[in-house]
């Protein structure tokens, strides 16, 4: 489960910037997570869940992890349809044809976090 890893380094990067910010406990944490970006949620929630518990000193009991969930998009480069890939390499439902550019889906990034001194 990469998931594990994954947050280990979110957090890892939150706690970096709230020790310069003089932020002590982190309360929220709102991370962006595609749909194709192999990044599952329940496992991220886990992990969250786990580091979390373990590190009382950086996160409140109630710290919380929201997921915004990204929905991916394709356009086929032959016939420009517009659709919703499934993964990242996916067959245009049109023409059937690997050739779709990934247009979002694929992000996983931090969008914000909330602590307090």
């Amino acid at each position: 489960m990469h998931e594990m890893s994954l947050m280990g380094d979110i957090l890892q990067l939150i706690q970096e910037d709230a020790t310069d910010k003089g932020i002590q406990q982190i309360d929220k944490v709102e991370l962006i997570v595609g749909e194709i970006s192999n990044a599952m949620p329940d496992a991220l929630r886990m992990a969250f869940d786990i580091f979390r518990d373990q590190n009382l000193h950086l996160f409140t009991e109630t710290a919380e992890l929201v997921l915004h969930i990204e929905e991916a998009k394709a356009k086929c480069v032959l016939c420009e349809l517009e659709y919703r890939p499934d993964q990242k390499i996916a067959l245009c439902p049109s023409c059937l044809v690997p050739s779709g550019k990934v247009l979002s889906g694929e992000t996983f990034q931090i969008l914000s976090y909330e602590g307090r001194n």
